[in-house]
């Protein structure tokens, strides 16, 4: 699985690409069917609260899951993104399963 990581409008830290690679790494668990997972993190209004934006695409065959959440920090950001996607995840594969 390819993890590729882009941040707009600021520089991001090593710390925080290891711990985006980390945590997008755990999406294997859910599904082995994921070909590429697309992290987008930007600050959206500089210095107010709640303005550090996550996307995180992850492609499996036939399909893209998307997740976007706005929090206070890119951790809890991507946190809340990644259990959004592993919802969506488990729901494609059951439906997958049905057919």
């Amino acid at each position: 699985m390819e993890v590729k990581i882009q941040a707009l409008h600021f520089n991001a830290t090593e710390q925080l690409q290891t711990f985006v690679e980390k945590k997008c790494a755990k999406l294997q668990r859910v599904s082995e069917d994921i070909v590429r997972v697309e992290v987008v993190l930007k600050v959206v209004k500089p210095e107010t609260a709640m303005n550090k934006q996550a996307q995180i695409t992850a492609s499996v065959p036939g399909n893209d899951v998307i997740a976007e959440k706005t929090c206070d920090t890119f951790e809890q950001a991507v946190d809340e993104c990644l259990d959004a996607l592993k919802g969506q995840l488990i729901k494609l594969k059951e439906k997958s399963r049905q057919k």
